[in-house]
């Protein structure tokens, strides 16, 4: 709803968004690529 209340419309995909049951779903770059970059994401946090 968010989106569709905003008038600047968001056209950056998030690969942050996942499905309903916590499984990666369909990004603009792959669900490949969705999933590397989530993986870089989780090791910079380790550090």
């Amino acid at each position: 709803m968010a989106n569709n209340k905003n008038p600047i419309p968001i056209i950056i995909p998030c690969h942050r968004v996942i499905g309903k049951i916590g499984n990666l779903v369909g990004y603009v770059g792959g669900v490949d690529k969705k999933k590397k970059i989530l993986e870089i994401e989780k090791n910079s946090d380790d550090k």
